[in-house]
């Protein structure tokens, strides 16, 4: 899209996102009742779609549906997707059979929703997942992939009585102030997608009290639990998926991190539950190769930030915000740091008030040079400069400074390294987004 084309999308959709935002008080506030009200005044269009692979999870959920539409789009199926936040723009959150939702199309099924809520008291995320609905039952498709927002068990989209399958990915801390505490709390809301005799397709869990509670609650609604597997092969050249019902010997999947070998098994183990014809394994192995997923651990390629590194240095994004995504950075890190010669490792980092940034940092402390913290733009909730600046030294990051912007961040990194760098930016999905959207 030009920018051209780019304004004048924001200037019809973002007026009707606005008013929608003043619906409610609150951004959060879980509960499934306004939903069905609304969903019921529409006719239900929730009851009309195509099967339903609905993903729940801490990290990986995103990854898990760009895994899944790339496998099911290389075998020819037609598939809707619903994903958030988005980074750069809202029709990133709705793709039909295929394609991002248009301006008009957007508009319309969000206005008919503000239409038939009548004023009432309903969240942004809410009413939008109901847009989504709406113009899911209306464009043909094979199947439907339903990324949760937050939670689970009262989360807007848990309103699918009989999705095809579900599955959850790997449990770790986020969202406390909604979800609980503990990973046993965090874990059983959750698991409060799961539906009676419908396939759940759950990820290997680090910790034993998640993994146990999501066993609990699937053996206490009814919930058969697939059985499946990764493991490399032998040849080093992928990993080989096993199941109850297949084996498959497949490539290495084409983002980066060793967790997304995880990520691409549970999606492949989603496939042995949805109706019609068999997934190829020449499809899944294609939909290996070109899967995209913005924003985990992304290289950048070109752009003004890219333009100004010196040569031989590299810029890397990714939205990762909490304690186990830090975790996989740093296996990343380390990584990196085995290559031979290794580069340095410098983050721009950037983090909402909400989170926990020094657990976030403490496993990437070992292998970061330096660090520029800054606040995330546009964004009340964003810790300044100055706090993430400090939360990084309290993490280990002895040369951890405040800067004004991104781009100044990159600028005084470039003029303090001594050897080629990569530099990462990282901490948050909305920093993210505005990187990606300002390095056009």
């Amino acid at each position: 899209m030009t920018r051209t084309a780019a304004v004048r999308s924001l200037e019809r959709v973002d007026p009707v996102l606005d008013r929608l935002r003043r619906l409610h008080p609150k951004i959060i506030d879980l509960s499934l009742g306004r939903v069905h009200r609304l969903l019921a005044a529409l006719g239900h269009p929730e009851r009309g779609l195509a099967p339903v692979v609905h993903v729940a999870g801490t990290n990986g959920k995103g990854s898990t549906v760009a895994f899944l539409r790339a496998f099911l789009e290389a075998a020819g199926r037609r598939v809707h997707v619903y994903s958030s936040p988005h980074l750069v723009r809202f029709h990133e959150r709705i793709r039909l059979a295929g394609e991002l939702i248009d301006d008009d199309h957007l508009v319309a099924v969000l206005e008919e929703c503000e239409f038939a809520n009548r004023g009432e008291p309903i969240t942004y995320f809410e009413i939008t997942t109901v847009a989504a609905f709406l113009a899911f039952a209306r464009t043909p498709a094979d199947v439907v992939l339903l990324e949760t927002g937050l939670g689970g068990r009262l989360d807007a989209t848990n309103v699918i009585e009989r999705p095809a399958v579900t599955a959850i990915t790997r449990i770790s801390y986020d969202h406390l102030q909604f979800l609980g505490t503990s990973l046993t709390e965090i874990a059983t809301e959750k698991a409060g997608i799961l539906k009676p005799g419908v396939p759940a397709v759950l990820a290997p869990q680090p910790a034993a009290e998640a993994a146990a509670t999501l066993v609990r609650r699937a053996a206490a609604v009814g919930a058969p639990v697939a059985s499946w597997r990764v493991e490399p092969r032998a040849d080093g050249g992928g990993f080989r998926f096993e199941s109850a019902r297949r084996a498959r010997d497949l490539p290495p999947p084409g983002l980066v991190g060793s967790h997304q070998t995880i990520n691409a098994g549970l999606a492949v183990s989603c496939l042995d539950h949805l109706p019609g014809p068999a997934v190829p394994d020449a499809a899944v192995a294609h939909g290996l190769s070109t899967v995209e997923w913005p924003a985990r651990l992304q290289p950048l390629r070109h752009g003004p930030l890219v333009d100004r590194l010196p040569a031989g240095w590299e810029l890397w994004l990714d939205g990762g915000h909490n304690d186990s995504a830090g975790e996989v950075l740093g296996v990343q890190a380390s990584a990196w740091a085995s290559e031979t010669p290794p580069l340095a490792l410098a983050l721009v980092f950037g983090m909402l008030a909400t989170k926990q940034p020094v657990d976030f940092l403490k496993p990437l402390s070992p292998l970061v040079r330096r660090l520029r913290a800054v606040s995330v733009p546009g964004e009340e909730a964003s810790l300044s400069a100055e706090a993430a600046a400090a939360a990084a030294r309290r993490a280990g990051i002895a040369d951890a400074l405040p800067m004004a912007s991104v781009q100044a961040a990159v600028d005084a990194l470039i003029l303090a390294g001594d050897r080629p760098t990569r530099i990462l930016i990282c901490g948050s999905l909305y920093l993210a987004g505005t990187v990606l959207a300002r390095n056009e």
